[in-house]
């Protein structure tokens, strides 16, 4: 006997193997739920992808901010303080109208 072990389906599910999932899905789900779930997992994968695209920019802005001159605080700062202004300028302009 030997100590080799079988896969059951071996290498990538070829025609048969992916009808036996998809029939087992329909008899799961059934058939109407299953593009509402393709819909939700597609939704949620963009999701993922989008978190982690901001994950990883921001990573870099702080590597950047770490070598370079200016760092992420300065930046958020000065964004805020840009933000506060025209804060300031919108009530000025709201209150001169009135």
């Amino acid at each position: 006997m030997s100590g080799t072990i079988v896969p059951l389906f071996p290498g990538v599910p070829g025609g048969v193997e992916l009808l036996v999932i998809l029939l087992i899905a329909v008899l799961l789900f059934g058939a109407n739920k299953i593009p509402k779930l393709a819909r939700s997992t597609g939704e949620a994968m963009g999701e993922f992808q989008k978190g982690r695209e901001e994950v990883e920019q921001e990573l870099e802005e702080m590597r950047e901010g770490a070598t370079g001159g200016s760092s992420a605080a300065d930046e958020a700062a000065t964004e805020t303080d840009s933000a506060a202004a025209e804060t300031t300028e919108e009530t000025t302009t709201e209150s001169s109208s009135n």
